[in-house]
């Protein structure tokens, strides 16, 4: 062990451990060297700039400089179809040749989305819901409707159009909405037959209020009056009044239940 010891302090060991060391840190940097040579580090071509190029454009580029390209689409509103929105790697960066590009190009036709459930829901909401599903809001009308703002049709191309009918995507659609005023005509109830209780039922269902009442003929029992003319009238050209209109009405005394049938006088042969 007294030996070992000794060794250790001699100029051999000491010669052999830093040729030891040389060699390695030789190794590494010839290593180094030879890596950076065959990877030709530091040098390669640029790449162009892509973006806001057409897709025929930007492919010619590549090809002159001696790049792949492999190219994705995808649909975006706004941009024209056709367009490079996207390249890796990014312009300026220096690769080999024949690397291969990576674009992404706005597609030229729009993919068809589904028209959502509009049905009870507000203009707020609607904008909301149209958006995420990449439709937009074209004109907006109303309509009479007790709800203020409640969608009531979806038009697209002037035409109604119903929930999950296919839609190119960044479509236009026209919405139809409640004005909140409920509505400002109803319909004439057709009031000739019935009796006076019946007819002023009806009046009041309808939304209209009871005008004048006439009796024509002898009345002898107020509780059985007849209908037997009304104004405003329903008629084929005229079917709806504004609501709250006064109808006018016209009754007669009506038939007896217990009044017998009158009979036909038999002829002297």
């Amino acid at each position: 062990m007294k030996q070992f010891w000794t060794y250790l302090k001699t100029k051999d060991f000491r010669f052999h451990i830093l040729g030891a060391i040389g060699t390695v840190v030789a190794v590494v940097f010839i290593a180094y060297l030879s890596l950076g040579f065959y990877t030709r580090h530091g040098e390669g071509i640029p790449v162009p700039q892509l973006k806001g190029l057409t897709v025929d454009r930007a492919t010619q580029l590549l090809e002159e400089q001696g790049f792949e390209y492999k190219i994705d689409s995808v649909y975006v509103q706004d941009q024209p179809p056709g367009t490079i929105i996207e390249q890796d790697p990014d312009a300026g960066t220096k690769v080999k040749e024949n690397r291969t590009i990576y674009l992404t190009m706005v597609t030229t036709q729009a993919p068809p989305v589904n028209l959502p459930d509009l049905e009870q829901s507000t203009y707020r909401e609607a904008v909301a819901i149209l958006s995420n599903n990449g439709l937009k809001i074209g004109d907006t009308t109303y309509r009479s409707d007790i709800a203020r703002d409640r969608i009531l049709e979806v038009r697209f191309g002037g035409q109604v159009i119903k929930t999950g009918q296919k839609l190119p995507k960044g479509s236009i659609v026209d919405l139809v909405l409640g004005d909140g005023a409920g509505a400002n005509e109803v319909d004439i109830p057709d009031l000739v037959n019935q009796d006076l209780d019946a007819a002023r039922f009806a009046i009041r269902g309808a939304g209209l209020s009871i005008g004048n009442i006439t009796y024509e003929g002898t009345i002898t029992d107020s509780t059985n009056l007849i209908v037997v003319s009304q104004f405003p009238a329903k008629t084929d050209s005229t079917s709806k009044t504004s609501i709250g209109t006064r109808v006018n009405l016209t009754v007669t005394q009506g038939k007896s239940t217990n009044e017998p049938e009158p009979q036909q006088q038999q002829q002297e042969p």
